[in-house]
């Protein structure tokens, strides 16, 4: 009996570990990952790239026109492109890169930048949601089956210079995204059937193109959303406006807010900054600080231990402290574009010619572990676009985006 003691043993502790290695998943269901934050939690990543830069394992050549991110869970890859005429949300093999199928979402939306759609879809359960360009909210069954959709425009949004460019939030069982107008900025459907849940009437600032959040505070559940007037939270309830902050956005107001410890902390470009404001006991806020330190045009910011990260317009990548707004240190060296974190590593994507590079995600300055230029890229862009669609990390790969191109590597440490 003594001797079937030490094999039983081994072979539980192997079931075990096969079992939570088959949990130790790390999909990457929406915009900006599973909290909206950038920030993957996944482990067992390179800590630094070959010469090369990473394996890559598959270029998908058909993913459309338009900037628009991936999503992935279960092995599968959503993402919107355009085709010809028609924006699609189009369904791939997250191994492979092969096609499973494609839905049409609305007719083309056209823009000197580069036409069609800027959203990332959000996956829950086995529906796929998306908004396209023309701000068509679709809503897609994990077959490929259209199951209801509605226009932004119907609730009085207006298609704005650089169109609808924000990921729907899915949030129980509501799906929520911002028309802008008079009927109401922020609008809630039952995301079963599509049915219009309520439209906060209070609030009726025009749409610009973050995304929204949402956030567990003072009790309740509240969605967060940044305007080109206003930082402000409703009630998830019922839309009720619960506070609101002025914003002095100028020309497009882009970064998706960040929620930590009942603060919420917005920036933008074209010269106007950052800002951190206290939501306190009845929902009253106040204003930590206001400065220029980040002025994060659209490649995102992530927050990390305490620490802000991302590129700052005329200071180039910076780290901010988060409670107190100074600036840690900024870095030239390498130009603007978008940010994703992993594993204590910055992925880094220059927007003007498509290098990438893995940074260490520290407050003791830029600490460069590897580069790589992206390749092949694409020759359908338009002359006034650049590479815009941010990095994704997710199981072990690493995606980028480049028009048509979707990339996938290997970035998982052996």
């Amino acid at each position: 009996m003594k001797n079937c003691v030490v094999p039983l043993l081994a072979l539980i502790a192997t079931a075990a570990l096969q079992t939570s290695s088959l949990a130790a998943t790390f999909d990457w269901p929406q915009w900006r990952g599973p909290n909206r934050d950038d920030v993957s939690k996944e482990t067992g990543l390179l800590k630094s790239w070959p010469a090369e830069g990473p394996k890559q394992l598959w270029v998908y050549d058909n993913a459309g026109l338009g900037y628009s991110g991936p999503a992935i869970v279960n092995g599968r890859l959503y993402t919107l492109g355009l085709r010809g005429e028609t924006e699609f949300l189009i369904a791939l093999d997250a191994n492979t890169g092969k096609e499973i199928w494609a839905a049409q979402m609305g007719p083309r939306y056209p823009n000197d930048w580069g036409d069609g759609p800027r959203g990332t879809p959000t996956v829950d359960g086995d529906r796929i949601y998306g908004l396209s360009g023309q701000g068509y909210l679709v809503c897609v069954k994990n077959d490929g089956k259209v199951m209801w959709t509605k226009s932004m425009t119907d609730l009085s949004g207006k298609v704005e210079r650089w169109g609808y460019t924000e990921s729907p939030l899915v949030d129980g069982n509501k799906v929520v995204c911002t028309p802008g107008g008079a009927k109401g900025a922020i609008a809630a459907f039952d995301k079963m059937t599509g049915k219009l849940l309520w439209q906060t009437k209070e609030f009726t600032d025009g749409a610009q193109y973050s995304s929204l959040i949402a956030a567990n505070h003072n009790g309740g559940r509240q969605y967060i959303q940044l305007t080109m007037k206003s930082i402000v939270g409703v009630d998830a309830n019922n839309g009720r406006v619960l506070w609101r902050e002025d914003w002095p956005g100028e020309t497009a107001v882009i970064p998706t807010p960040i929620f930590s410890n009942g603060h919420v902390y917005v920036t933008s470009g074209y010269g106007v900054g950052s800002k951190l404001v206290k939501i306190g006991p009845g929902n009253r806020t106040s204003e930590v600080y206001f400065n220029k330190v980040m002025k994060n045009h659209h490649g995102g910011v992530i927050l990390v231990n305490g620490y802000l990260y991302g590129h700052s317009d005329g200071a180039g990548w910076v780290c901010q402290k988060f409670d107190t707004g100074e600036e840690v240190w900024s870095y030239r060296g390498f130009g603007k574009g978008a940010v994703a974190y992993a594993d204590g590593m910055l992925y880094c994507l220059e927007e003007g010619g498509g290098t990438v590079v893995l940074v260490e995600a520290s407050p003791k300055g830029w600490n460069e572990k590897g580069r790589f230029k992206l390749a092949p890229q694409t020759t359908q862009r338009s002359k006034r676009g650049k590479i815009w669609t941010h990095p994704v990390i997710s199981n072990g790969k690493l995606y980028l985006r480049d028009q048509e191109l979707l990339h996938c590597y290997d970035v998982k440490a052996m």
